[in-house]
């Protein structure tokens, strides 16, 4: 079991795939992946403009919208309105994808993985002062990502306080993690897994 807290000044910034705007890259898997050759993916992104969204063939990707006022995105014949509430929204990233915002800019969470040999779940949580949170000790890979609040993650170790736009990563076995609000949290859980398992 292994697990550590990435904080935000360790993101990479890098450009979209299509030049359209920048990505913040929060954990890439391997470590020294590119956008061709990654596994899986996780990254925020500030969608500025109306326009297409960058293709990546045979990958499954997630949408959330962290901030602003959403967007309505058409993949393929099917268009869904996101906004802060809405569920994360899961599609094929090599079908055409675009955007319109609603009302000014948005920021977003993509999660995305490599169809050949791996899957994602992501979960969006509302947490409230002393709530704990949930993971599931079978996934490969548990990824929280902490949008705004505080979290006391303890691996009966040593605790740790996973704070706004910090990133925990565990690997293999989230069984011994307790996870626990020390205020009013958003957080998002993303579980990511081997098919083959």
């Amino acid at each position: 079991m292994t697990g550590r807290i990435v904080s935000p000044d360790r993101y990479r910034r890098m450009p979209w795939k299509n030049g359209g705007g920048e990505t913040i890259e929060i954990a890439i898997f391997p470590s020294n992946a590119d956008l061709d050759t990654f596994a899986w993916r996780i990254s925020t992104a500030i969608v500025g403009s109306d326009g297409p969204f960058s293709m990546f063939r045979g990958v499954d990707r997630t949408l959330s919208i962290l901030s602003g006022n959403g967007i309505s995105l058409s993949v393929g014949d099917d268009e869904r309105m996101l906004d802060q509430d809405t569920a994360p929204f899961s599609f094929p990233a090599d079908v055409p994808a675009v955007a319109r915002l609603i009302d000014g800019p948005i920021t977003d969470l993509n999660v995305m993985t490599r169809r050949a040999g791996w899957r994602h779940k992501v979960r969006r949580c509302r947490m409230r002062a002393g709530e704990a949170l949930t993971l599931d000790p079978t996934a490969r890979w548990t990824v929280v990502f902490c949008q705004n609040g505080a979290i006391e993650a303890d691996d009966g170790t040593s605790p740790s306080l996973l704070t706004s736009n910090a990133t925990l990563l565990i690997e293999d076995d989230a069984h011994g993690w307790a996870l626990r609000a020390t205020e009013p949290t958003k957080a998002f859980v993303i579980e990511i897994d081997r098919t083959d398992r």
